[in-house]
């Protein structure tokens, strides 16, 4: 029997456990478009071969199962190839954020253990510095073009064969957070937890049709959620994905059309873009093909989700859950009754709310959200047994996200521990105040941050991102102030505006409010 044969011949639950569910895709529908990107599309039946020649390009140059491969890579086809390889290689993959400096790409490599770094050559430069200091990655393969000190990842590729593995393993990733404060932390498993709780959940809901329908990305695919979202999950399932090389508003409506896409994943910022539309735009494409939008990572604004769901339909879903674990999951009928809420726990998934004492906070008081960890596959941050020890609490993890319950165990988050004010002792949730200010016509970001104050230690300041047409002036700054007051205790309010063209946010759309921040703490003892 041959290596194609004995593949095809595996169930889906055979082969999902030894990372060959491409296979089985290639070899009943070899001719369907997997990857559709501008920088060229692969069938399952190319996808597949391509994996299994990366497969025999890594063990060939001394990779095995266990080893780790850093990619560093723009949304492409070749992406997908190596994911795939790792997934039924064993290999541990790391991808790597390429807006990163050298030596933060060059710490990735060497904290997670690489063996290899397979590169894009649009990000040479940073890669060949990168490398230099990164000297257990002695396996170097540049994608598209040249990458000095490395070989040719297409040619390395044709000298192998693409037949299917008879010995696949499955692999995985361990990726890492985005380090906002301090060094990024691997977050590694050392066993694949059981599929349950909210990747149920979603699986339950995410039930498009393979033959004639598409899932588009949206995000840079070295980040969690566009990797799992955008990528392992429907490739897995056999549904073509589209590829966005860079987001754009309108871009998104005519693919979304163009492709008949069912399914694809977002973060708020792209909601709030795509709401700025002129209407003739936003009426232009046809978005009925649309069954699953996925959103996450960062939190939406209550007037922003609820004309997200009057233009898309019931067919917006919100997930909290981070690297680390964790997990709720809301529809759009829920969230409507609850808005503003993250959902209720996955299904076996237990939250607790504690204080900081580690006591457990009764309904609608704000604590410490934890999670509990799973019974198999717990994570721990990679060779930092204290950071692994400061997140846990018995059984129990957290993100270092603040929240409450609500009677009905519904889970709704008001900021990170680290984000929260202390102003006379009493705790402001940034987040809060975030959340109304940008229902102004006038302001199209926003980040409140705690700012030095003499008698109270910190005071409220909201620095904001003007939309078009609205100019930065005193009168604005007091008006936004009183539209605050008129929204919230006035305790909770900003006691001064200041405005930036541009506030610096995470492509999850997660502000990176510490920068804001250290702005107006650079003379002094920063609070952690």
């Amino acid at each position: 029997m041959s290596e194609q044969s004995e593949t095809s011949s595996l169930s889906r639950e055979e082969a999902r456990a030894c990372g060959m569910l491409v296979a089985v895709t290639a070899a009943e529908a070899p001719e369907r478009m997997a990857i559709i990107g501008e920088q060229g599309d692969r069938t399952f039946a190319e996808l597949n071969a391509s994996a299994n020649r990366v497969v025999r390009t890594l063990r060939a140059r001394g990779l095995s199962a266990g080893d780790a491969v850093s990619l560093i890579c723009s949304n492409r086809a070749e992406f997908a190839e190596v994911q795939q390889a790792a997934t039924r290689g064993g290999f541990r993959l790391t991808c790597l954020n390429w807006h990163l400096q050298a030596d933060e790409m060059a710490y990735i490599i060497d904290n997670s253990d690489s063996r290899a770094v397979i590169a894009d050559a649009r990000f040479a430069a940073v890669v060949a510095e990168a490398c230099v200091t990164a000297p257990k990655a002695e396996v170097r393969l540049a994608i598209g073009g040249p990458i000095d000190g490395f070989d040719d990842y297409a040619a390395a590729l044709a000298a192998e064969d693409g037949a299917n593995l008879v010995d696949p393993k499955l692999g995985g990733t361990m990726l890492y957070t985005s380090g906002t404060t301090g060094r990024p932390k691997g977050v590694h498993r050392k066993r694949t937890p059981a599929v349950g709780g909210l990747g149920l959940q979603i699986a339950q809901v995410f039930r498009p049709d393979p033959e004639r329908e598409r899932s588009l990305c949206t995000g840079p695919l070295y980040h969690a959620a566009p990797l799992a979202f955008s990528l392992a999950v429907p490739i897995n399932a056999g549904i073509g994905i589209v590829l966005m090389d860079g987001w754009s508003e309108e871009a998104t409506l005519r693919l979304i059309e163009e492709h008949n896409i069912s399914n694809v994943h977002m973060v708020s910022t792209m909601f709030q873009r795509l709401l700025a539309l002129p209407e003739e735009t936003r009426n232009k494409y046809d978005l009925s093909s649309l069954s699953f939008v996925l959103h996450g990572a960062a939190p939406t604004p209550v007037h922003v989700k609820r004309a997200i769901i009057d233009w898309f339909g019931p067919v917006v879903y919100e997930y909290y859950a981070a690297t680390e674990g964790g997990g709720c999951f809301i529809d759009s009928e829920h969230w409507l009754q609850k808005p503003g809420s993250v959902g209720q726990p996955s299904p076996g998934q237990v939250v607790h709310i504690l204080d900081d004492d580690g006591a457990e906070q009764p309904r609608g008081e704000t604590g410490t959200i934890y999670f509990k960890a799973p019974d198999v596959g717990r994570f721990e941050y990679f060779k930092d047994e204290e950071k692994t020890n400061s997140a846990y609490r018995g059984d129990f993890f957290t993100l270092g996200d603040q929240g409450y319950m609500d009677e009905d165990d519904y889970l709704f988050l008001t900021g990170r521990t680290s984000e929260l004010i202390i102003s006379g002792g009493v705790n402001i949730y940034p987040a809060e105040v975030d959340a109304v200010l940008v229902m102004h016509d006038a302001v199209a970001d926003v980040a409140t941050v705690g700012v030095p104050n003499e008698e109270w230690g910190e005071e409220v300041k909201s620095v904001v991102q003007l939309a078009a047409g609205h100019e930065s002036t005193e009168a604005l700054a007091d008006e936004l102030v009183q539209f605050a007051r008129s929204h919230l205790a006035h305790f909770k309010c900003p006691r001064s505006v200041d405005f930036d063209e541009a506030l610096p946010r995470h492509d999850t759309g997660k502000i990176y409010r510490r920068l804001v921040r250290d702005r107006y703490w650079a003379d002094r003892t920063v609070k952690i």
